[in-house]
């Protein structure tokens, strides 16, 4: 039993919720009167309104987000129907701008729009207080001024031994974005605010002796400040164990030689990098107000993939004003011969509050009205196009970003086929589309493939419609494999494979995440 329960649907199990660790820190006197519930979006809004019932809170607080909106507003529903009389209170992302137009809000006692770190508490006390009658009545729509993150408690030590062994555990040093990306809800954040270091290295530290090896870093911008993040890089490296993996997203143009140096210096696999591209043309990226030194960034890609074992996790964006098919496709190609281990092709989202609707007459865009509010079409692409390239999204993400095609993947275009031979490579994007438009039309899904049908499909591509041959094809599929630890070849692949004088499969490197440790793996090879 709780008077007030945190509680939010996150995307997976797999997830921590950062937010609700919060709200639950800076609670002040209220903390031993609150708990923190955590579900998941696939679990039955029925259950989980059961769930939140029994604790029989007076104050529910909900964490709203675009990828769990509509359960919550499900769940919310239910709870109504059977305690009208709980007071709920939303916040997050989700419901922080055009809070008229949602039915989620329709059904809330009080929205705090913003980042609610102190104004929960002060609502919560309000509500509770019975001192004054009649009680001062609070508006619906309750607007958390920016906090001053010296005024807040670190949530660190709410994470549970469960969390540190099993699950994505969230840490931060700053808060908000210089820049004014017009697709990013961070671009509303323009104040950059930096947590005290000595208190957060304090904070890192304990996650460590308790046992923590995986941390993900949430600020927009970790490279921002180089003093900081040189400070944290080398706190983590003087405590480096076998192990210990360490995820920040970074701008892709700001890498000086002082942070190079002790970036080097991590073992391969230990850090993660998400470098935010989202455009290589100059023309889109005056549009959305993203603004990037190109030079720069192939130079700081250069010295990531050849003088250190960082992976790079970087991003383009599909659907963005002014980008064309044969825009993306060359952005596409220009990313790929940098290198990174893995690409994230986004669609575009409109995101509630940020300024990318500026847009919307000029270049006729229109967007899914039902969350994620990803674009269906625009003027230079066609909803079928763009049906086209989520396809080519998610199974890139499947062949490309998994780790289990690092070798056999590339041959789709860079190995001539057997008719040209002195042909020059082809174009990444243009290949891999085929690819993917093909593989739509002969497994009529882009989900819950298995690993094995997925491999002979690749199989067949490469070796018969690309003319590569089936021994060549097969060995380079056998190799991935073995890299990930597997020893049974795919069925279609054992006709052209010498298992007899076959290595053995390697064991991948468990320590790391798997996507992580095959990528690596096949860079050691």
């Amino acid at each position: 039993m709780a008077d007030i329960v945190l509680a939010t649907l996150n995307a997976k199990y797999l997830h921590a919720a950062f937010g609700l660790r919060y709200l639950h820190a800076n609670l002040g006197p209220l903390q031993p009167r609150a708990q923190i519930a955590e579900f998941d979006i696939n679990q039955r809004p029925l259950d989980i309104a059961g769930a939140i019932l029994a604790s029989s809170p007076r104050i529910l607080g909900l964490g709203v987000y675009i990828w769990n909106v509509s359960q919550t507003t499900e769940v919310l529903a239910v709870l109504k129907k059977i305690r009208p009389d709980i007071i709920v209170i939303l916040g997050g992302p989700e419901v922080s701008f055009e809070t008229e137009s949602q039915a989620i809000v329709a059904l809330a006692d009080h929205v705090i729009t913003g980042e609610a770190d102190l104004k929960f508490a002060e609502v919560c006390l309000s509500l509770l207080d019975q001192s004054k009658t009649p009680p001062t009545p609070l508006p619906k729509i309750i607007h958390a001024p920016i906090p001053d993150v010296s005024a807040l408690t670190l949530p660190y030590s709410l994470y549970t031994p469960a969390d540190l062994a099993h699950r994505i555990v969230y840490v931060e040093v700053s808060r908000g974005c210089p820049f004014t990306c017009e697709f990013c809800l961070s671009s509303l954040d323009i104040p950059v605010r930096q947590f005290a270091l000595p208190a957060f290295l304090n904070e890192m530290d304990q996650l460590i002796k308790r046992g923590l090896t995986r941390f993900k870093f949430v600020d927009r911008t970790f490279n921002l400040n180089i003093a900081t993040s040189r400070a944290i890089l080398e706190f983590f490296l003087e405590r480096y164990q076998p192990g210990f993996f360490f995820h920040f997203e970074m701008i892709p143009d700001r890498l000086p030689l002082e942070l190079r140096a002790v970036i080097a210096r991590f073992p391969p696999g230990a850090l993660q990098f998400e470098v935010g591209i989202q455009t290589f043309n100059p023309e889109v990226g005056r549009l959305i107000s993203r603004r990037q030194n190109e030079e720069r960034l192939n130079d700081h890609f250069r010295f990531l993939r050849q003088e250190t074992g960082v992976h790079i996790h970087a991003d383009l964006i599909v659907g963005l004003p002014g980008e064309s098919l044969e825009s993306f496709g060359a952005g596409f190609d220009r990313l790929v011969a940098l290198g990174p281990q893995e690409i994230q092709v986004g669609i575009l989202k409109r995101l509630r509050g940020t300024p990318i609707t500026r847009h919307d007459a000029e270049w006729q865009m229109i967007y899914s009205p039902q969350p994620p509010y990803e674009i269906l079409q625009n003027k230079l692409l066609d909803f079928a196009t763009l049906q086209r390239l989520r396809r080519f999204a998610r199974f890139w993400d499947l062949l490309g970003n998994s780790g289990n095609f690092v070798q056999s993947l590339p041959l789709l275009w860079t190995a001539p086929s057997p008719g040209s031979p002195g042909a020059s490579p082809a174009s990444p994007f243009q290949r891999f589309l085929e690819l993917s438009d093909w593989l739509y039309n002969r497994l009529g899904r882009t989900d819950t493939i298995a690993l094995g049908r997925l491999a002979e499909a690749l199989h067949h591509f490469l070796a018969v419609e690309s003319g590569l041959g089936h021994t060549r094809v097969a060995a380079a599929i056998w190799k991935d494999w073995q890299q990930a630890g597997r020893r049974d070849p795919p069925e279609s692949l054992r006709p052209y494979l010498d298992l007899k004088n076959s290595p053995a499969a390697i064991p991948p490197r468990s320590r790391l995440p798997r996507r992580q440790a095959r990528h690596l793996g096949a860079a050691d090879n």
